[in-house]
Order: structure tokens, then sequence, then C-alpha cells
């Protein structure tokens, strides 16, 4: 763990507002280079960066809101949730398209590949902070973080509803699932194969469906290790509802894709 980067008096750099920026910035990159792919016009790729950007905050601090239910949180430093983020991104991302005229499927492919390397990147900085981290284990994969957000302690996990053996003192530090490295390791994998197929002449909403398809599938596999305290139905969490959700709409226009009539992205 390496959570500050840099602090002079009570202004801070964190490692995760480093990679939040990276991300962003390697987002930025290949989107630029996927909209010439397309044949579409480099200068709106920043723009789009942009309104993904901006959208993406409100949607993942309107998302932590709504799910801990205080609207206060809407201006706390913390609370940045990938899916709110995901959400809000797409809305603004699609307005900006539509108004721009763009023609939507072809710019939604595009931006696949960069969604999936911002989200890659970004859990690193999840895992340099101690955030968003597994249930206990015993393997050897497993990593323990005494000052993250918060510490893996007894307690803490069983805050979050995990069941932890009541023998365990509360200030005992448990080694736990690195989450946030099996859905960086992932993310990377997903954008290889997005970037690959992309390559190739493919229907319009080909590659958009398929990122939602498999981030959907990666998503909906962590939760199952990961310490949360939103279950619901049982062993499920929200994060996994919206995964299935993603999931049918990712099936839906792949099948769409193949079957519409639309001409086949050429390869630049």
């Amino acid at each position: 763990m390496f959570p500050t980067l840099l602090r002079v008096g009570n202004f801070e750099i964190t490692t995760f507002g480093l990679m939040m920026f990276i991300a962003f910035i390697a987002g930025g990159w290949v989107l630029t280079k996927q909209f010439r792919r397309y044949g579409l016009s480099e200068d709106l790729a920043s723009s789009v960066v942009m309104a993904g950007a901006i959208g993406g905050i409100f949607g993942a601090k309107i998302y932590y809101a709504i799910l801990f239910r205080d609207w206060h949180l809407l201006f706390d430093r913390a609370g940045l949730v990938w899916y709110g983020g995901l959400i809000g991104g797409t809305i603004a991302c699609s307005w900006y398209l539509l108004h721009k005229r763009v023609d939507y499927f072809t710019g939604a492919d595009a931006i696949a590949p960069a969604l999936a390397i911002g989200y890659g990147l970004g859990r690193i900085g999840c895992f340099l902070v101690g955030d968003d981290y597994g249930r206990p284990t015993n393997s050897w994969i497993g990593i323990a973080f005494p000052k993250g957000s918060p510490p893996t302690t007894a307690e803490s996990l069983r805050q979050f509803g995990v069941h932890v053996d009541p023998s365990i003192p509360a200030d005992q530090i448990l080694r736990v699932h690195p989450t946030q490295l099996y859905e960086s390791a992932a993310s990377i994998v997903i954008f290889l194969v997005l970037l690959a197929l992309s390559r190739r002449p493919h229907p319009k909403g080909r590659i958009f469906g398929l990122f939602l398809i498999l981030m959907g599938i990666e998503r909906f596999l962590v939760e199952i290790v990961r310490a949360k305290d939103d279950r619901f139905l049982g062993p499920f969490t929200i994060a996994q509802l919206i995964s299935a959700i993603a999931l049918v709409i990712g099936i839906s226009l792949a099948i769409y894709a193949e079957r519409s009539k639309a001409s086949p992205v050429p390869q630049q």
C-alpha cells in the first residue's frame, strides 16, 4: 500500500487520484487512436473524454449517495462507484455523440476499449489505498491492508457482513482477496480482446455489446468474493444485479448488430 503520494501541509495527492488521472490519460489516448481507426474526427476524442469524466464523476457520486441514502455524501471526497460512473458517463457521452450527430454505435464501439483500460488502471488506485478488497482468505494470494480504507481488521470485515470466526479479536488484521487486482487484470485482458476485434471489420455495435458482456461477467464473478454490505436476496449484491442487466443489454446489442443490415465498420 502507498496511499499518499505527496503531502504539503493539508494538501495531499493520493495514489488513487494519480491512477485516476493516468486512467483518463490512457483512455483518452486509446480513444483518439480508435476514433482515427473508425474514421471519426480525432478532435472529438478529447471532448468525449471530458464528457465521460464529468458525467462519470457525477454518476458515481449520485450512485454512492443513493446507495447510502445520504445526499451529503455528494460532497464527500470518497465514494466513486464504478457502475454509477459507467451510467453517468454513458449518458453524458451519448448526449454528446448525438449532439454532434456522430453515428452512435460507431462511437460506442470506439469508446469500449478505452473504458476497459481506464477501469483496469483505476482499480490499481483502489489497491494502493486499500479500498474495495475481498473476503478473508488463507490462500497464498491473500493480502493484508493494515492501513486500508478501512483496514482489514476482523471488526471491519464483520461490519461488511462478512462471517469472521467469533474467536478472532476485533483488531486482528486479516489477509483478504485482492479483488482490485483481479479486476485490473481482467479489465486489461478485456481491453486487449476488444482492441484486437475492433481492428477487424465488424457490424456496428458488436464491440460495445461485447464490452458489456465481458465486464458484466467479470464484475458478477468478482462480487462473489468481495467484502460488501449491500447484499440482497441472500448472497447477491446490487452490483451483481446491474452486472446481470449489463449482460442482457450486451447480448441484445450483439444480436442486434449481427442481424442488422448496418454495414461493417471498415478497418483503417
